[in-house]
């Protein structure tokens, strides 16, 4: 764990001075390219109502133009080391609240070599999805169409679908986000037999300052998945520019 705790501080101290630089530089136009990077730090891998690895570190990165994004998302275990190491891609564009996109997810679980998509050996899974942001709430589609799907009742590819329903607010001090995810038929991939709850959750972020320009957003998440007769309590703190 040393080498984590030396990693963490110097990642903190490198952000804490590009912030500072950034807000001491002169004021400029937006650019028409935005690009970011950052990383979670999770007691536990929740994904969807999913227990998916113990404590992980999860980077990010895109770079977006004019609505049009890519973002690259990984999640590697740091104490458990038979966790699946995950490598993900999504690329996707949002006009006016409404986006739609493509992800490719990868882990070692499903298989460890990456450039195999020989249907039914492949551990990739393309989802596509569509979602509306209206502010107060929004929702989303996603649906596996390609590689590592699950099946149904009759043995045949299920094109594993989740709906989800997240609500935003600001309250006491903390971001907050109530989220409802659903399964709307039987498929292996989520382990259901039919329509099926399968995450239940709320998270509370709040940012905790760090010297007189840098804040660091740590959060807490409670998840019930109903199917599965699931709960977990989820810790982590965010690092990004």
């Amino acid at each position: 764990m040393k080498w984590l705790v030396c990693l963490l501080s110097l990642g903190l101290c490198s952000m804490a001075q590009a912030q500072e630089v950034a807000e001491d530089s002169v004021a400029s136009k937006p650019k028409a390219v935005e690009v970011s990077v950052g990383a979670d730090i999770v007691s536990q891998y929740i994904w969807r109502g999913m227990q998916l690895g113990s404590a992980s570190i999860q980077p990010t990165a895109s770079i977006g133009w004019k609505g049009l994004n890519l973002e690259a998302f990984a999640s590697v275990g740091f104490v458990d080391r038979n966790d699946p190491y995950e490598i993900d891609f999504t690329l996707s564009y949002t006009i006016k609240g409404f986006s739609v996109g493509i992800t490719d997810y990868w882990n070692t679980e499903g298989d460890p070599r990456y450039f195999h998509y020989k249907q039914d050996e492949t551990g990739h899974a393309f989802e596509a999805f569509v979602g509306y942001d209206f502010g107060i709430l929004n929702v989303s589609w996603q649906t596996i169409f390609a590689g590592a799907d699950g099946v149904n009742k009759s043995d045949k590819r299920a094109f594993s679908s989740y709906f989800e329903l997240n609500v935003p607010f600001s309250l006491w001090t903390c971001e907050w986000n109530g989220s409802l995810g659903v399964v709307p038929y039987a498929t292996s991939y989520y382990d259901t037999s039919g329509f099926a709850v399968t995450n239940v959750s709320l998270r509370c972020t709040k940012e905790i300052p760090l010297g007189r320009r840098f804040k660091m957003p740590i959060f807490a998440e409670v998840t019930a998945n109903p199917n599965a007769k699931k709960f977990y309590f989820v810790g982590g703190i965010t690092l990004g520019i």
